[in-house]
């Protein structure tokens, strides 16, 4: 591990426990990796915090900060205008993920935030679309996975997720999180309005995180983000229900580790050791980035095959890249899957637009198949 990346980490530390870094420490980074680093963390913000803290000023730093806090507001003010609209057409829905973390770091704008993840109420999926459309938002995706996309420039990203997890995910997940209502609370506040437990909130970032972690990988962020609720949530929480219900979804392992892990890398009493297990699976973090890397991607999804098909061979992988079954039509491809008779037209598009749009990607996947 480089210089940059104790640096990082320390800083990312100093911000959350909001202690002020050494002055003398800082002077000896350099901020060029530091910043490049904290790009592909999605962590400039809260390394920008850190430093002004000291009263160390850098014009990127300072930039991407105010960046994320404009984008934060946008994010913000649009997610209570889609509340408003759904609490008035009486459609249940719930924030997920970094709208919620991001109120437990110490200052407003630390948490980053790429876009706003909503579940809401399958039912009203195509009411849902004509909201978006009516205000702006172009679709990006619609009716493909278990969420739709929605964009308008310059910053606004919605992500409206009929399931927490869809049919390509762990059998275990889908089955966990089938009746999903069940597991949820009422808002004290409007009608429509849920919320989790916060025993059920970590148990589904944890299982949100391992999807990750064990496909394409994720950044050090996460591990912050799980640093940063234990800080603020880990003394009420029931731990036997935790522990009992992340065995269910095979999880349990990941979970004492990765918490374990938060607390040596983020904590401010005496640092402990790192073991040879957490090494690796801090390297892991470290070199993943916010959202994985396509190449361990790529790996997993052959990993999967392989265990699922009982063909490890690379022909066969990738005579199924190009022909996919009939699963992976269901879980992203509906309309070919209802209309099968169109797939020979869809499998022609596809190989085009992988050697004529997406050529990179199509080397990484031969590279990896390669090694």
């Amino acid at each position: 591990m480089n210089k940059a990346f104790y640096d990082l980490i320390y800083l990312c530390g100093c911000a959350v426990n909001e202690v002020r870094p050494d002055a003398n420490k800082v002077c000896e980074m350099d901020m060029e990796q530091l910043y490049k680093l904290s790009k592909f963390h999605t962590l400039t913000a809260i390394t920008a915090f850190a430093l002004e803290s000291c009263g160390t000023e850098n014009n990127e730093f300072k930039q991407a900060k105010e960046k994320a806090i404009r984008k934060n507001m946008f994010l913000d003010n649009e997610r209570m205008k889609l509340f408003n609209h759904l609490e008035q057409n009486g459609i249940w829905y719930m924030p997920l993920k970094g709208s919620i973390l991001k109120n437990l770091y110490p200052q407003y704008g630390m948490r980053q935030m790429a876009d706003n993840d909503i579940l809401f109420d399958l039912k009203y999926r195509s009411a849902v679309k004509e909201y978006f459309q009516a205000n702006g938002y172009k679709i990006i995706s619609y009716a493909h996975e278990n969420h739709d996309i929605y964009e308008k420039p310059p910053v606004l990203n919605f992500e409206m997720h009929t399931s927490l997890f869809g049919k390509h995910h762990d059998k275990k997940c889908q089955e966990y999180y089938g009746n999903i209502k069940s597991k949820l609370v009422k808002d004290e506040v409007g009608n429509f309005g849920y919320h989790f437990f916060d025993e059920d909130f970590y148990i589904y970032i944890t299982m949100h995180e391992y999807k990750h972690y064990s496909e394409g990988g994720t950044g050090l962020r996460s591990l912050l983000d799980r640093y940063v609720f234990l800080q603020k949530k880990c003394e009420t929480l029931g731990w036997k229900y935790i522990e009992s219900e992340c065995e269910k979804l095979g999880i349990a392992d990941f979970e004492k580790q990765s918490r374990v892990l938060a607390e040596k890398v983020f904590g401010t009493g005496e640092k402990a050791e790192l073991t040879e297990e957490d090494k690796r699976m801090l390297e892991k973090y470290l070199n993943s980035g916010t959202y994985g890397t396509l190449e361990s991607l790529i790996k997993s999804s052959m990993e999967k095959y392989a265990e699922k098909s009982g063909k490890a061979s690379k022909i066969n992988y990738a005579v199924n890249r190009l022909f996919p079954d009939k699963e992976w039509y269901e879980a992203y491809k509906p309309f070919y899957n209802r209309h099968s008779y169109l797939k020979p037209f869809f499998v022609l598009f596809r190989f085009f637009r992988g050697v004529f749009f997406r050529r990179n990607k199509v080397m990484v996947e031969f590279r990896v198949l390669r090694k």
